[in-house]
């Protein structure tokens, strides 16, 4: 699906934002592009989707190379949504997405009012001009307009960027299921929940280059210390002690009277982030 080698590119002679990166991603994949603020997330995906042009390395896309593919059938095949939405403020949702759907074959076309549907946009707003909607609702039409045109291949930046947490779950189901249908997604956040339960892979990014690449649960289990943390009751109060796994071999090593817990210390995403880049994803 697609293949990136050598990738670099400069604003400017002083300014140098990628630094050879190499990566590919999988047909149906979700994979991860997380790193802080500057990072090179964002030029990345603006080469990826053909936004930026003066790159250096090559880029392939539905197996063709990306500065052979800038067509209309290849604008067809992917849908973005940006960070920040691109809506036209005086419309409503309906007219927005309506004026959207006239760049694409009508074969291409999901029905807008079951996408809305899907993406529990409210009735009573559906007509009102975009101005007057939160930036959740804002988030929601973005998504439609991302997959009006039914794409091979999704960009997502920040999906649930102005979400609360019953829309971020609405936003992670959504993702999922298209990527059921076959669908590629190239997700770039910095919410590490997102990471962890959608992505198949991800790639930590760091001023420019790419410092680890793997699975989510990979990642963890390779930075772990092992032990595993016990929580229990014994005569009235609770406790808890930390053991190294060998020591639960031949059963717990301590007294107790009712176990509440036993979970291992693996490190969250962020704290793997963290001892990559000394940074956190703000």
């Amino acid at each position: 699906m697609m293949e990136v080698k050598n990738l670099t590119f400069s604003y400017g002679k002083e300014k140098q934002a990628l630094h050879g990166l190499n990566f590919s991603v999988e047909d149906g994949e979700i994979f991860g592009f997380l790193g802080p603020n500057g990072s090179g997330k964002s030029t990345t995906q603006k080469i990826l989707t053909g936004i930026l042009k003066g790159y250096g390395g090559t880029v392939s896309l539905f197996g063709k190379d990306l500065s052979s593919t800038h067509t209309q059938d290849f604008f067809e095949e992917i849908g973005v949504l940006f960070e920040f939405p691109y809506l036209y403020a005086n419309l409503s949702a309906l007219d927005n997405l309506r004026y959207f759907s006239s760049f694409y074959p009508r074969e291409r076309l999901r029905d807008v009012e079951e996408l809305l549907d899907e993406l529990e946009l409210k009735q009573d707003f559906r007509k009102k001009p975009v101005s007057s909607y939160s930036k959740g609702m804002r988030q929601r039409v973005s998504m439609a307009r991302a997959l009006i045109s039914n794409p091979r291949l999704l960009f997502l930046d920040e999906p649930t960027s102005g979400l609360d947490p019953s829309g971020a779950v609405l936003f992670r189901r959504i993702i999922e299921k298209e990527r059921q249908k076959g669908t590629t997604v190239f997700l770039t956040t910095h919410n590490m929940l997102d990471a962890d339960l959608l992505c198949d892979r991800i790639a930590f990014l760091v001023k420019g280059n790419i410092a680890a690449l793997d699975t989510p649960k990979n990642l963890k289990e390779q930075h772990s210390n092992h032990r595993i943390t016990v929580e229990y009751l014994h005569q009235g109060r609770r406790g808890e002690q930390t053991v190294e796994p060998t020591e639960l071999k031949a059963g717990i090593p301590f007294a107790y009277d009712e176990l509440l817990s036993i979970h291992s210390q693996e490190p969250t995403l962020e704290d793997i982030f963290i001892r990559y880049t000394g940074r956190r994803l703000s």
